[in-house]
C-alpha cells in the first residue's frame, strides 16, 4: 500500500475537476521536476487503483481518469464521469488553456474554477451555461471559452451575454476565422470580449 502524498491529492483533484487529464497536463500542472519522475508517480497511482489510464481515440494519448477508489479518497461523488468522445479534443485544449494562464499570467490552480465545479456549485435544477473555466487575476474574474466548432449565432450571443453579466472579462480562444468573425460582431454591445488564437495558447504547453 502506498503512502498518498499532498501532490498525489493535487493530481487526483485536478483529474476530478476536469474529468480527465493527459500525462503532460499532470506533469506540467503538478510541477514535476522531470518526465521520469512524473511518469513513475502516475504509474504508481494507476497500479494502486486510484487512477485509470485508457486509450479512447486513435491519435490521442492515454487519458487518466479517477477510479472509484480515487473518488472515495477525495470524498466526491462516486459516480464515474462520462467521457464524451466528441468533446475530448475540446477538453484537451481547455486544459492547455489552463496551462497558458498558469504559465503566462501566474494564475494559481486555486484561483481557477472548472466548468464542472461551477455546475456542482449550482446544485440540482436547470443546467445553466458556464464558461470552460473561470480564472481570478489581478482582482478581476475572467471567463475563458475554448470554441472549436461554430455554434448557432443566437447560442453564442446568449453565452456571451451570460459572461458579460457575470464576469469582468471574457476571453474566447479559437482557431476558426468564422467563429472569430461572429464573436467580433458582438464587441460593441458586450465590450468585455477579448479574442485569442488557439495556436498562441498551445505554445505554452511545453514541459
Amino acid at each position: 500500500m502506498i503512502e498518498i502524498t499532498t501532490r498525489d491529492y493535487e493530481i487526483l483533484r485536478l483529474v476530478f475537476r476536469f474529468r480527465f487529464c493527459l500525462g503532460r497536463h499532470i506533469r506540467t500542472l503538478g510541477n514535476f521536476s522531470g518526465l521520469r519522475a512524473a511518469d513513475r508517480r502516475l504509474k504508481v497511482l494507476v497500479e494502486s487503483g486510484y487512477l485509470m489510464r485508457k486509450k479512447y481515440l486513435y491519435g490521442i494519448p492515454y487519458l487518466y481518469t479517477l477510479t472509484h477508489k480515487g473518488r472515495v479518497l477525495l470524498g466526491v461523488n462516486k459516480r464515474a464521469d462520462t467521457i464524451r468522445l466528441e468533446r475530448i479534443t475540446h477538453d484537451i485544449y481547455v486544459l492547455e488553456a489552463v496551462i497558458f494562464f498558469v504559465k503566462k499570467f501566474g494564475v494559481s490552480l486555486q484561483d481557477i474554477r472548472s466548468e464542472k465545479e461551477l455546475h456542482i456549485q449550482d446544485g440540482f435544477g436547470d443546467r445553466k451555461h458556464h464558461p470552460d473555466f473561470v480564472a481570478a487575476l489581478d482582482g478581476t474574474t475572467i471567463a475563458i471559452e475554448v470554441e472549436l466548432n461554430p455554434k448557432a449565432k443566437l447560442t453564442l450571443e446568449n453565452n456571451i451575454r451570460d459572461n458579460y453579466l457575470n464576469y469582468d472579462r471574457q476571453i474566447w480562444i479559437t482557431n476558426d476565422s468564422k467563429i472569430t468573425a461572429i464573436i467580433q460582431n458582438f464587441v460593441n454591445e458586450y465590450p468585455n470580449i477579448e479574442m485569442m488564437e488557439l495556436k498562441g495558447v498551445l505554445e505554452y504547453d511545453k514541459f
